[in-house]
């Protein structure tokens, strides 16, 4: 198997290693690949990135690159951010800890998602990079707020506002394999774990727990019945943002924005930067993309906050692109949990390995040293 990972040219070969590896009939491969509906957004997610083409300038001394930069005021070695999913144990025992200790060695933030499998504070206890908590509001508010305040405690560099989720997307494949809402396999699903005792044997001792969020409810409450119950908050507004910003008194992100007006507001409530994204296509089908809406966010903003940009990015040359169009920065949400899926930590990390390696093949193909050279005129459609 580490033969395999190491020996892996790209994201897509990465992603094949884990179908293969994973229960595919519906359920843990499906939850990381599939998306809303008739998975449109997710389609589109990709075709943002590859209807953009390179304009790269010539004779430049490239011979000496650098692909750091700098996220929300610290140093990330190349403009990503391992970007916040959820149920991370399904793919590989302690899947968080894992896609955390991946990101610290590649030197990038990673942003733990509220529905972890592994508690904020092991996370903070147990590795040493930058953590940030992407935050879901809950109806009961309470949960939420102890969640952040949990994190506040543990030293959490960033909260991210989650915006895009007033309800559940209608992700078809999880429906049918029954992990979504409640986790009731049909015995179609059951049969194909049985087929996949590798994944059996280093995973599925452990049932899928939103353990954060369980630790919060009452004893003896059942997690999968709040979950099922409808535990987001339609009622999200922006009073709700305003609140946060003056709970929250380190770094702040708003995720789910897709439009100018809405970035311009978050900024004059006080984020500190802005994540561009539609969850993944796994929310509203026929979205636009996170760089679909980028140019005109980056337009009206100017260089007043952070923007991130997140979906479909499967090439270093996809973050080269994102970067050149006015990102600080990509999340990266499927590739390296495909990584993770076939590998664990070891499978993140060279997912990293091939992103970084490829951006800084681009810099040197389009006549840049530095993220700096990354300028909107490189781009043309």
């Amino acid at each position: 198997m580490t033969r395999r990972i190491e020996n892996a040219l790209n994201i897509d070969e990465l992603r094949e290693i884990a179908r293969r590896r994973l229960p595919r009939f519906r359920f843990a491969f499906d939850y990381v690949d599939g998306g809303a509906e008739d998975e449109a957004t997710l389609s589109r997610n990709r075709e943002s990135f590859e209807e953009l083409r390179f304009r790269p300038r010539t004779l430049n001394d490239v011979s000496k690159r650098d692909t750091a930069t700098r996220i929300l005021g610290q140093p990330a070695a190349f403009p990503a951010i391992v970007g916040p999913t959820g149920l991370n144990g399904i793919q590989w025992r302690d899947g968080d800890l894992q896609m955390a200790r991946a990101a610290a060695g590649a030197g990038l933030p990673f942003a733990m998602s509220t529905v972890s499998m592994s508690y904020i504070e092991d996370l903070v206890r147990e590795t040493s990079g930058r953590l940030w908590l992407q935050g879901y509001v809950f109806r009961e508010r309470q949960i939420t707020d102890r969640l952040i305040d949990r994190a506040d405690a543990a030293g959490v560099e960033a909260l991210i506002i989650t915006s895009d989720f007033p309800t559940a997307g209608k992700r078809e494949r999880d429906l049918r394999s029954g992990l979504l809402p409640k986790q009731e396999f049909p015995l179609a699903t059951k049969l194909d774990i049985l087929l996949h005792p590798g994944w059996l044997l280093t995973v599925a001792t452990r049932k899928p727990r939103f353990v954060n969020v369980e630790r919060e409810l009452e004893p003896g409450a059942n997690v999968n019945a709040f979950v099922g119950h409808g535990m987001f908050d339609p009622s999200l507004n922006w009073d709700d943002l305003a609140r946060f910003r003056e709970r929250w008194k380190r770094k702040l992100l708003l995720k789910g924005v897709l439009r100018a007006d809405d970035a311009e507001r978050a900024v004059g409530i006080g984020v500190d930067g802005v994540w561009l994204s539609n969850h993944g296509g796994r929310q509203m089908d026929r979205a636009v993309s996170g760089m679909d809406a980028l140019p005109e966010v980056v337009a009206a903003l100017g260089s007043r906050t952070t923007v991130i940009v997140d979906g479909g990015v499967r090439r270093g040359s996809d973050i080269a692109k994102a970067v050149a169009c006015g990102a600080v920065a990509v999340a990266l949400g499927r590739a390296p949990v495909y990584g993770l899926g076939a590998g664990g930590q070891a499978g993140a990390a060279r997912a990293l390995e091939i992103l970084r390696d490829e951006f800084d093949r681009t810099l040197a193909l389009t006549g840049c040293r530095s993220v700096a050279d990354l300028t909107p005129d490189l781009i043309t459609r």
